[in-house]
C-alpha cells in the first residue's frame, strides 16, 4: 500500500538510531534523499511503460483482454514471490536487495523494448517479460518501503512521507506525461526502452545507500519461522489486515480501470495513447499537489482520514463509464491523485508507528501480498466482463464496488481510533498485539 516506539520496546528490541541531521537539508538523511532521487527516476520510466504496454498490444492487433493478461502476467509473480522478497529484506541488507531487483528489471524490460523494436513480439513474449518486471518488484517493494521508514525519525514522518510521494508522484506525472506522447510519436518500444534505462539508473544510485541498523537477527533462523513472526505481526493488528482486505478488491478493480479499460475508451472515444497520458499526468497532478498539504496537516485519526481519502479512488471509473469529455476525465484522475495521497501518507504514518522495525519488511509484504492478491484475477477478468457487461457495465461496476468498500471499512472500531501520538508516546487508543510466541 503504501514503526512505533512502544511496540518495539514491547517486543524487547530498542529502535535504530535516528538518522543524523545534515546541514542544509535538516531532517532528511543521506539514505532518505539518495532513495528518494533513485524513486524518482525509476518512476519516470515506470510510469510510462504501463501505457507502452497497452498500446503496443493494442496497435498489434490485441484485443482488451490480451491488455488484461499481459497486466496479470506481470501482477502474478509478484504475489507469488511477495513474502520470500519480504524475509529476505529483514534478513539481508536492503539496499543490495533493491539494486539486485532493479538490474533484474532492468533487464527484462529491456528484452521486452528489443522484441517491441524489432518487430511484432507474440502474446506470450509480452507475457514472459512483464512477468519478470512483477518478479523484480517483489523483492524490490518490501526492502524499498523498510529503507524509507528507517531513514526518517518518527517526528519528521509526515513531512518526509509527503516529501517522498511528492517526488515519486511528480516522476508520475512527467512520466505518463511523455510516456503517453512518446508512444505516439515514436512508438511504445522506446518507451520501453527508457524504463529499462531508468531501472539501471535507479540501480546505480541505490548501490549509495547504507544500512541505518543491522537487518537480521544475530541468531540464524529459519525462514519459515521468520515468516511465521511476520504473520503474527500482521494478523494481530485488526485495522492492518482489514484495510488490506478491502485493498485485495479495491486494486483489483482501480487496475482494470486503469490498465485494461483506460487504455480501451481513450483509443476508441478519446484521442488515444496521447489523451490517456494526459489523463495520467493529471492523476500525477492530483498526487503531488495533494503531498504538498499532508505536508503540513496532520490529522489525528489517520486511517479514518486516509480511509476518506479511498472514497475518490472510484471517480475515474465513473467518468469513464459515462464518456466523459477529456476535461472531465482529467479533472476525475487529479481526484483520484488526491485520495492517493490522503490515504498513502497516513498509512505509511500508521506503519512506522505500529510495526516494529526488525520485522517491518515482512509485514509489508503480507500487506502487499494482501493488496495485491486479486490484482491478476481482476485484470486477466477484465476482458471477458468488459464482453459480458459492456465497457460502460464493467466500468460501473468498478466503480461502485469501490464505493462500497470504503463505507464498508469503517465499520471497523480499529481503522475509525487509531491515532497519530507524538515520537516517544505508548499507544493509548488501541490494544498492542499479544506477545510474540
Amino acid at each position: 500500500m503504501d514503526t512505533d516506539h512502544s511496540s518495539r520496546h514491547s517486543h524487547g528490541v530498542q529502535s535504530p538510531p535516528p538518522p543524523p541531521s545534515t546541514g542544509r537539508f535538516g531532517w532528511a538523511s543521506r539514505n532518505f534523499r539518495i532513495q528518494t532521487a533513485a524513486t524518482v527516476i525509476s518512476g519516470l520510466g515506470n510510469a510510462g511503460a504501463p501505457i507502452a504496454t497497452a498500446f503496443a498490444i493494442l496497435d498489434g492487433g490485441g484485443s482488451t483482454a490480451d491488455v488484461g493478461y499481459v497486466t496479470a502476467a506481470r501482477l502474478l509473480p509478484t504475489v507469488l514471490l511477495l513474502m520470500i522478497g519480504g524475509a529476505l529484506a529483514d534478513r539481508l541488507p536492503r539496499h543490495h536487495v533493491m539494486v539486485g531487483a532493479n538490474v533484474f528489471s532492468a533487464v527484462s524490460q529491456g528484452a521486452l523494448a528489443a522484441l517491441v523494436l524489432v518487430g511484432e513480439p507474440t502474446l506470450w513474449q509480452l507475457m514472459l517479460f512483464s512477468a519478470g518486471a512483477g518478479a523484480g518488484y517483489a523483492f524490490y517493494s518490501p526492502a524499498s518501503g523498510g529503507m524509507i521508514l528507517e531513514s526518517v525519525t518518527p517526528e519528521h514522518a509526515a513531512r518526509a512521507f509527503s516529501v517522498y510521494r511528492m517526488g515519486f508522484n511528480g516522476a508520475q506525472i512527467g512520466g505518463a506525461a511523455l510516456g503517453g506522447a512518446l508512444t505516439a510519436a515514436v512508438g511504445p518500444g522506446w518507451v520501453l526502452a527508457l524504463d529499462a534505462a531508468c531501472f539501471l539508473a535507479a540501480a546505480a544510485l541505490r548501490f549509495l545507500l547504507e544500512p541505518q541498523a543491522p537487518t537480521a537477527p544475530v541468531e540464524s533462523r529459519g525462514m519459515l519461522r521468520d515468516l511465521r513472526e511476520g504473520w503474527h505481526e500482521f494478523a494481530s493488528r485488526r485495522w492492518l489486515w482489514v484495510i488490506v482486505l478491502q485493498f485485495s478488491v479495491l486494486v483489483a478493480c482501480v487496475g482494470a480501470v486503469e490498465a485494461v479499460y483506460g487504455p480501451a475508451v481513450a483509443k476508441d472515444r478519446l484521442g488515444g495513447a496521447r489523451d490517456w497520458g494526459l489523463a495520467m499526468a493529471a492523476y500525477g497532478v492530483g498526487l503531488v499537489a495533494t503531498g504538498v498539504l499532508m505536508a503540513r496537516w496532520q490529522p489525528r485519526r489517520i486511517l479514518l482520514v486516509g480511509n476518506w481519502g479511498v472514497f475518490l479512488f472510484g471517480v475515474p471509473a465513473l467518468a469513464l463509464a459515462v464518456s466523459a469529455p477529456l476535461p472531465v476525465l482529467c479533472a476525475a484522475m487529479f481526484l483520484s491523485g488526491v485520495g492517493v495521497t490522503v490515504f498513502g501518507v497516513n498509512w505509511m504514518i500508521a506503519l512506522q508507528q505500529e510495526i516494529p522495525a526488525e520485522a517491518f519488511s515482512r509485514v509489508a509484504a503480507y500487506d502487499e501480498l494482501g493488496s495485491l492478491s486479486l490484482a491478476p484475477l481482476g485484470t486477466a477478468l477484465a476482458g471477458p466482463a468488459a464482453d459480458l457487461l459492456g465497457l460502460s457495465g464493467a466500468l460501473w461496476s468498478c466503480a461502485v464496488i469501490s464505493l462500497v468498500l470504503s463505507a464498508a471499512v469503517l465499520l471497523e472500531p480499529q481503522v475509525r481510533r487509531l491515532s497519530r501520538r507524538p515520537a516517544g508516546r505508548p499507544a493509548d487508543t488501541l490494544p498492542e498485539p499479544a506477545a510474540t510466541h
